[in-house]
């Protein structure tokens, strides 16, 4: 079959791909791209801003194990992406960029938006390339969805020139100088025709191929049996798990029944969770730091040991350290396990497993000892979110909003001081109903996250917590939730503060300058962009405004409850280095 142009050829390999769908910001550079694709299938969603488009990609990859893609145009909108390619990277996210870029003969000489963009990407992503033929276009993003996948996961890059994407009439024009009639202009003409004839050259010579699936790395049999009898001689062992247990999607019922045979008390981090479900016997939430003092086997499974475990400065000395992860870096970070596995943790899992029998009595004092003191820490924080403070207690508008959460709930977490609150109080009812931007500590990700959400679980509540703070990032995104008849609920937790860094600064330096916002109306600009915009002030109120909200959702339209938040303590002396 013909092809008309080099959008078509890339838009077929996204076909086979099995790409579902593609985030976009519009661009004169790509879009052949975007009409290929659209004329494949592919649903086109476009956005307000190109790292929207990157953090929507990236929450289709964890929620799909499909590499999510982002088209942007040259320039400025291939920079605009550099926070979310690089929150991908940290993430361990298989994300496909695909940037547009000037016309291969006018690169260097001052055409539009003509950058040099692979040094700028180079450090955010795992592997970039420049097409330079059109023949070229479907290996190189062949080779995109295998390098994001293989090994440890990450986002990728492949530059398009705009002369690649054209036809090629339409690239013969653009570089037609009219009549040559000067020796130079006739030495001109003849270097651009052969120019052109180059890149087209042998352009419907390559067919796309099927799906590439990369097999997750496998564990090591031998170093796993070694943690299984170190762990079946531990009193009082630990888990804890993170993101990475959770790439191999297709297996995750399998790796929480590994969990469950194995018996031992589990911490979930980042996309982990929900993992268990909600009020799982065997997950523990509350007090980690103090588990992991008492602990004499410490398991960690798709988590590095970094800022997040207190660079594992809390880990008894004597205590068997054991760790998988499928980066080696990661796997090492700060404190080198006594056993590594370089693997994938969720296949760990399944394999450590195959190493014991259910045994509900094995460890039933240690866990019985950490419920109990969950457990108290639950009353705590009931009886602290009773406690009158000058606006909504935050903690009692979060376990209201805790009782709303359904079996196919979605949580977005984008923001500071208040989603870390929300992060101790919200159950996700079950694997990858959590979403949040992983450990690079980014805000602005959440309707980008929450637009994926949506689009691949379209029967879901899907909730994004946001503070103030982050809620001005992305909030012109509502006009996009609008545009594709997505409906989505956003709770703004609004202390009119940036009180994540002010519950530091204040005390410390007696200074509170950058750290103050305002009590802005955030419900009516939401408004204005399609959105049902409420104002929360009452605490009596709030379980009313929270059912309003989502009411409003199941009838086809965003909500945003613009919560005006009282001071509170709950998170004194927090702060992450």
């Amino acid at each position: 079959m013909t092809q008309h142009h080099g959008g078509e050829l890339i838009a077929r390999v996204l076909k086979n791909q099995g790409v579902p769908y593609l985030f976009t910001l519009i661009g004169g550079h790509i879009s052949p791209i975007l009409v290929g694709a659209r004329q494949q299938g592919i649903d086109i969603i476009d956005v307000r801003h190109e790292a929207t488009a990157v953090f929507a990609a990236d929450a289709t990859a964890r929620l799909t194990g499909i590499p999510g893609v982002a088209v942007v145009t040259a320039g400025p909108g291939v920079t605009n992406t550099i926070t979310a390619i690089k929150n991908a990277q940290v993430a361990q996210s298989p994300v496909v960029l695909i940037g547009g870029a000037a016309p291969t003969v006018l690169r260097g000489r001052g055409a539009l938006q003509d950058v040099a963009q692979i040094p700028i990407l180079k450090s955010t992503v795992k592997w970039a390339t420049s097409v330079k033929r059109v023949r070229d276009l479907i290996p190189a993003m062949e080779e995109a969805f295998r390098r994001a996948q293989e090994g440890v996961p990450g986002p990728v890059f492949v530059e398009t020139p705009a002369d690649l994407l054209y036809p090629e009439k339409t690239v013969r024009e653009l570089y037609s100088l009219g009549e040559a009639k000067s020796l130079g202009q006739k030495a001109v003409h003849a270097y651009l025709n052969w120019h052109v004839n180059r890149i087209f050259a042998d352009s419907t010579q390559v067919q796309p191929g099927p799906a590439i699936h990369i097999p997750p790395p496998e564990p090591h049999p031998g170093k796993t049996a070694t943690i299984a009898r170190h762990l079946k001689e531990a009193r009082a062992p630990l888990f804890i798990i993170g993101s990475q247990a959770l790439l191999d999607i297709p297996h995750i019922p399998e790796v929480v029944a590994a969990i469950e045979r194995i018996g031992a008390p589990v911490y979930l981090s980042g996309m982990a969770r929900g993992m268990l479900g909600r009020d799982h016997p065997l997950q523990m939430r509350h007090k980690r730091r103090m588990a992991l003092k008492e602990a004499d086997f410490v398991l960690l499974a798709g988590v590095p040991c970094d800022f997040r475990l207190d660079y594992g400065r809390h880990f008894r000395r004597s205590a068997f350290y054991a760790a998988a992860n499928r980066s080696q870096h990661d796997l090492t970070m700060n404190r080198k396990p006594r056993v590594g596995v370089l693997g994938d943790p969720g296949a760990f899992l399944r394999l450590l497993a195959t190493h014991f029998q259910p045994d509900p009595n094995r460890w039933a004092d240690w866990i019985n000892h950490l419920r109990e003191r969950d457990e108290t820490r639950n009353d705590e924080i009931r009886r602290q979110a009773l406690e009158p403070t000058d606006g909504i207690n935050p903690l009692h508008l979060l376990l209201e909003l805790d009782q709303l959460i359904g079996p196919d709930t979605v949580l977005i977490a984008d923001g500071g001081d208040f989603v870390a609150t929300a992060a101790y109080i919200l159950q996700p009812p079950g694997p990858l109903r959590w979403l949040d931007p992983g450990p690079f500590g980014t805000l602005g990700a959440g309707a980008g996250f929450a637009l994926a959400a949506k689009l691949h679980r379209l029967e879901a509540d899907v909730w994004i917590i946001y503070g103030d703070g982050s809620f001005g990032y992305s909030l012109a995104e509502f006009d996009t939730f609008y545009r594709h008849g997505l409906a989505v609920t956003a709770l703004v937790g609004n202390d009119a503060s940036w009180a994540q860094i002010a519950r530091e600064q204040v005390p410390l330096f007696g200074d509170e300058v950058g750290t103050r916002l305002r009590h802005a109306d955030y419900h009516l600009a939401a408004a204005g962009l399609g959105a049902a915009g409420l104002k929360l002030e009452d605490p009596e109120l709030a379980e009313d405004v929270l059912r309003e909200a989502l009411a409003s959702t199941h009838r086809g339209q965003s909500a945003v409850v613009n919560a005006i938040l009282g001071q509170s303590d709950f998170r004194k002396g927090s702060i992450a280095m």
